[in-house]
């Protein structure tokens, strides 16, 4: 904005030292520091204006391509495709399994209380402890 290198401002502080005198310098000082302060929290202000307006038009834009999202309804076919059977139409219609009959009392029931021991590998030989 502008462009002040050392020298000009060193000019500019002594010229207000003569103009202003050193008596009022320090008040004069405040108040720009005070409307320095004031412009930056305007200047902030308006930045956040600004973001806040191009947020709420990127929600805006969001908003209307769900709209637009809801209205078209693109995944409505595989709605459909997922409720169809897996199965092909020829064997959907096989003959039912026979049932299996339940066992009768007195007879023995077959049951695997205790899995068979793993057999092991010719030639293999577990370590001796």
């Amino acid at each position: 904005m502008f462009d002040l290198s050392w020298s000009h401002i060193l000019l500019v502080l002594i010229v207000a030292l003569v103009v202003v005198g050193p008596k009022d310098l320090p008040r004069l000082m405040r108040t720009a520091g005070q409307w320095m302060g004031k412009a930056r929290h305007m200047a902030n202000e308006f930045r956040k204006s600004f973001d806040d307006m191009a947020r709420q038009s990127e929600l805006d834009e969001l908003r209307a391509e769900i709209e637009s999202l809801r209205s078209e309804r693109p995944l409505a076919g595989i709605e459909h495709d997922l409720h169809q059977p897996i199965l092909p139409d020829d064997m959907t219609h096989m003959a039912p399994l026979p049932e299996i009959p339940e066992p009768r009392s007195g007879e023995l029931e077959v049951t695997d209380a205790h899995p068979p021991e793993p057999v092991a590998a010719a030639g293999y030989e577990p370590p001796k402890p």
